[in-house]
């Protein structure tokens, strides 16, 4: 396998729907494991998220875990998602799933730099941008 860099996101105790949620955004494959699949006992742990993956047909990897009730947590303003690209209809639609039940911080609009680019934070707090690259001339 080539190397690859993604997102890695961490939650507290609903890893598990987030990304569930994502893969209903985004299609794909969804793994999970749990604590207790690995051989954590602690019920405190044994049904949360040890390590998700979401692989789409687009070619997104998301990964995702509960953090653990002895590590710390902080959620953060530290890391967005962007998705880019030129498929406009396909793009439109990941930012109404994300937007829907989140915040819009800029709206999906049409930008000085010639393409529609929006910011949104959606339920699970994690900030995604959305560009929509203008049509080239031809």
């Amino acid at each position: 396998m080539a190397s690859r860099l993604n997102p890695y996101l961490s939650f507290r105790d609903n890893a598990r729907q987030a990304m569930e949620f994502y893969q209903q955004v985004f299609g794909g494959t969804l793994t999970l494991s749990t604590f207790g699949e690995f051989g954590n006992p602690d019920p405190a742990v044994a049904d949360k998220v040890m390590h998700s993956q979401l692989e789409t047909d687009s070619g997104y990897t998301l990964m995702a875990s509960d953090t653990p009730p002895e590590m710390e947590y902080n959620p953060g303003n530290n890391i967005s998602i962007s998705l880019s690209g030129d498929d406009a209809d396909e793009l439109r639609g990941y930012w109404q799933r994300l937007s829907d039940s989140g915040t819009v911080m800029m709206p999906l609009e049409k930008q000085m730099w010639g393409d529609e680019f929006g910011m949104c934070v959606d339920r699970f707090g994690i900030a995604w941008l959305v560009n929509i690259a203008a049509p080239q001339a031809a």
